[in-house]
């Protein structure tokens, strides 16, 4: 049973968290092993299992990167700890960034990282928001894939400033 199913949610790029925290906890109720003390020992060991899966699809589909993340796993487009090969183009441009980042964080770096995340969202917001399973082409997850990666990359050199 993937996320999407066991929170009885259609597979989606962009999750409505608004119901998510209660799904969750209904879930959690029903599943939580403290309620199955008594059970048999193969009864507790499913009620682990899938409190165990409950907890780790409510991690991923709060979390919209992680979303993407799955979403694109599942359709096979994606590979756990895959090295994608981005533009030299992007490369080059966020190499730029990264230099002018060597002194510190400033408001101008981070109004420019945060224009650069904008306008790669952009390409891709449409499939994102407007996302239907089985009607979204390949093609078009691929785009999504490509942004993926692209805000990972910054995200992570952002973070590496940080630290």
């Amino acid at each position: 049973m993937n996320h999407f199913e066991l929170f009885n949610l259609p597979i989606s790029l962009s999750i409505d968290t608004s119901g998510l925290s209660k799904q969750y906890f209904e879930l959690q109720r029903k599943y939580h092993p403290d309620r199955f003390v008594q059970a048999s020992a193969a009864e507790q060991e499913e009620a682990l299992q899938v409190s165990a899966q409950v907890n780790k699809a409510f991690k991923t589909l709060k979390d919209p990167d992680a979303t993407l993340q799955y979403v694109l796993q599942l359709k096979g487009l994606l590979e756990e700890e895959e090295k994608y090969q981005l533009s030299p183009d992007f490369l080059m441009e966020v190499m730029e960034l990264n230099e002018e980042m060597e002194g510190g964080m400033t408001d101008a770096i981070q109004s420019k990282i945060d224009q650069l995340k904008k306008e790669l969202y952009a390409d891709v917001e449409t499939i994102i928001t407007n996302y239907q399973e089985g009607v979204t082409t390949e093609k078009e997850l691929l785009q999504v894939k490509e942004y993926y990666f692209k805000k990972k990359y910054i995200d992570r050199m952002v973070d590496n400033l940080i630290i």
